[in-house]
């Protein structure tokens, strides 16, 4: 391959280390981006304590899942190339040196900028050593009545091993003076005791306009009540920890006899699996912060020293708190003309394909789709996937009342939805217990795919409608995630749908597709042809464009395919919002790529992949990534947009968003990335809002 460098023609190796970018590091660069929301005085001032909960919950799961994988591999001494090159312990060491920063952050913007903020509207979450006698009092009552049933100390010495510490659990280390000697005890911090204590005596703020709201770290109130536990004993020092533990799973599918039984099983240990990071507050002495480490079996880079507080992730419960002044207020989805003005959603489906753009398109229709098919009697068949629902769902609901002896329902769950085992454990159990057939997808894969087959008799003979998503079936997280529903009964794509539930429920090897593209199957191929189209287009002199929306770019050949689309002089802009391992801008690489991340009020999940520009210009939608566990690993569906309105729409949507100056951020070669301002004399370009006014 060759790429032009002043004037002059030279080869440049598309797979060399240094064009790549370390996914690790990109993920934490993400996660550096969330957290600058929390400083970004735009949002209300509850969502930007959000944000920090968000930051912080990311950084637990990127250590229980990626970290320990890493830390794995270090212990097995087996390499494991990754395209840029770096091994297991550089990438450890990056990540370590980096999330010390991170929580130092995570920590300024909450103690220099949110919480007095948080004061001066009246929400005052106050150190116990500066509550008033009464509110001491009233909180030992509180303690002895309400906490102290429930708390079980354990002793550390020899004839109590060192106990088990769970994972992500909030823990106080007590040292106890006994007959001269110092002996340790563990103390957990129940799940069921609310981590903020509300204090009953609440006064008017001096606006006079809302009482104050005091609240108090419920681990605070256990230390200073330890004398309750330890009659007799003089504890000379609590302090408090956390522990983070490898919860990921590896199940032997092929050899699994039941594979819900084998994942039951697997997430009994998930809480009690290898440690990974151990975080203590400052105040604890270095001598009991290597105790800990050893007992604990965790290496010293591990251990993390803070201020209180730890398990910023708790914050979140803030939110919850009465005060929807200081919140986004609540949106209004709008329903459109074709589903509202039609007798039901089937005939507005026959009149035209329908798109929407959850969450400024409500996510009701896509309920409704199902939930009108449970009970309509002309509907013969109910074939859907899901991957993640969320509690209370009205999908699987309907999907229950559906089953009769007229109606077949067939169901996809994915078992596999890391950290939505449990509930998807207990929905497949649910269906079946009504009758449903529920699958659980292909041994090796996890089924990613959104798509739901509705099929119909009308007249003599019978008609099939589908709905196909970039997003999950989860009316919940539709309101925060910006993704893309589509109704159709075209029948090549309905045609397909069904072919791919073969797939998935039966034995059928179906490689042949009308006009979708499948994961393990053809996405791969398919994908890269069209990025082919567009290199052959340039190469022929004429105008030819990539424009790439998505979650996460890390495929190598995928990569490679785009560099080279960029030495062609094909015009590559991505809208990438988490890890990209692509570098932009490297003279004789990729000068020609631009990469944007969006990060706003709402997340941007949806995958969109156009190439090509106007009237020639190809748009497809889909369920996937660009990286090699969704190529290679995934059941996953991307589709084309066969309507020019919907091409339209897409495409304006791709533009605001390339042309964001609120929510965006530029990625350097380097794979550093700048946040985008206005030019002088520009206002700001808010593509979430704009859309939110006029959604198109």
């Amino acid at each position: 391959m060759t790429g032009t460098m002043g004037g002059e023609e030279r080869k440049v190796n598309l797979s060399d280390p240094s064009l790549y970018v370390n996914r690790e590091l990109s993920w934490l660069s993400f996660n550096e981006r969330v957290l600058a929301q929390a400083w970004d005085e735009r949002h209300p001032l509850l969502e930007r304590v959000r944000f920090v909960a968000i930051s912080a919950t990311n950084l637990d799961e990127f250590f229980m899942i990626r970290v320990s994988g890493l830390q794995q591999q270090v212990a097995a001494e087996l390499p494991n190339p990754v395209p840029d090159g770096m091994t297991p312990e550089e990438q450890l060491a990056r990540i370590h040196e980096h999330t010390r920063s991170f929580m130092a952050e995570q920590r300024e913007v909450l103690e220099r900028v949110l919480l007095p903020a948080l004061r001066r509207e009246g929400i005052n979450l106050v150190p116990y050593a500066r509550l008033r006698k009464a509110e001491k009092q009233e909180l030992k009552e509180r303690f002895v009545r309400d906490i102290f049933p429930v708390l079980t100390p354990l002793a550390i010495d020899p004839a109590h091993p060192f106990p088990h510490i769970s994972n992500l659990s909030l823990n106080l280390l007590v040292v106890i003076e006994d007959e001269g000697r110092r002996v340790m005890a563990r103390l957990k911090v129940p799940t069921t005791i609310d981590r903020f204590m509300r204090l009953s005596g609440e006064e008017l703020v001096q606006n006079g306009r809302r009482p104050e709201i005091r609240l108090v770290r419920v681990e605070e109130v256990i230390a200073a009540n330890l004398e309750e536990l330890f009659p007799g004993k003089k504890v000379a020092a609590s302090y408090v920890f956390q522990v983070t533990r490898n919860a990921d799973f590896v199940i032997e599918e092929d050899e699994a006899a039941d594979l819900l039984q084998a994942i039951e099983d697997e997430l009994e240990g998930r809480w009690f699996g290898q440690s990974v990071r151990l975080v203590v507050t400052e105040e604890m002495p270095e001598e009991l912060r290597e105790w800990l480490a050893i007992n604990l079996r965790i290496d010293r880079q591990s251990v993390y020293a803070v201020p209180e507080p730890i398990g910023l992730g708790d914050f979140d419960k803030l939110v919850h708190l009465e005060r929807a002044d200081l919140l986004y207020p609540p949106i209004a989805p709008r329903v459109p003309d074709a589903i509202r003005s039609a007798s039901s959603i089937t005939s507005a489906i026959r009149q035209g394909d329908i798109l929407l753009y959850h969450p400024y398109d409500s996510f009701a229709p896509v309920v409704e789709f199902v939930r009108a098919a449970a009970e309509d009697p002309n509907v013969l068949a109910i074939k859907q996937t899901l991957y993640r629902v969320g509690a209370n769902s009205p999908i699987v609901e309907a999907l229950e009342s559906a089953r009769d002896e007229q109606t077949q329902v067939a169901v996809l769950v994915e078992l596999k939805a890391r950290f939505d085992e449990e509930p998807n454990i207990t929905w497949a159990r649910q269906l079946e217990a009504r009758g449903v057939h529920v699958a659980y997808g292909l041994v090796g894969l996890k089924t990613h795919a959104k798509v739901c087959l509705v099929v119909r008799r009308e007249g003599q003979g019978l008609r099939r409608y589908v709905h196909l998503g970039t997003g999950n079936y989860n009316p919940s997280t539709a309101r925060v995630y910006t993704d893309f529903s589509y109704f159709t009964d075209d029948p090549g794509l309905c045609e397909d749908a069904s072919d791919l539930f073969n797939y998935l429920t039966g034995y059928s090897s179906q490689r042949e597709y009308n006009t979708l593209l499948v994961a393990p199957l053809t996405l791969r191929e398919g994908m890269m042809r069209l990025v082919e189209e567009q290199i052959e287009r340039a190469r022929g002199g004429g105008a030819a464009r990539i424009t790439w929306k998505m979650n996460s770019l890390t495929d190598p050949q995928i990569i490679e395919a785009l560099y080279r689309a960029s030495q062609a002089g094909v015009r590559v802009d991505l809208i990438v919002r988490g890890i990209c391992c692509l570098r932009p801008g490297i003279e004789g690489v990729s000068e020609n790529i631009r990469v944007v991340s969006i990060v706003g009020r709402f997340l941007e999940h949806a995958r969109v992949f156009a190439f090509g520009e106007g009237e020639d210009e190809k748009l497809l939608l889909g369920s996937a990534d660009m990286m090699q566990r969704n190529l290679d690993r995934r059941v996953e569906q991307v589709f084309p947009l066969r309507e020019e309105r919907h091409r339209r729409r897409v495409r304006r949507i791709l533009d605001l968003q390339l042309s964001d100056t609120a929510n965006a951020w530029e990625m350097r070669p380097d794979g550093t990335f700048k946040r985008l301002r206005p030019g002088e004399g520009e206002e700001l370009l808010d593509s979430q809002a704009i859309l939110l006014s006029d959604p198109g």
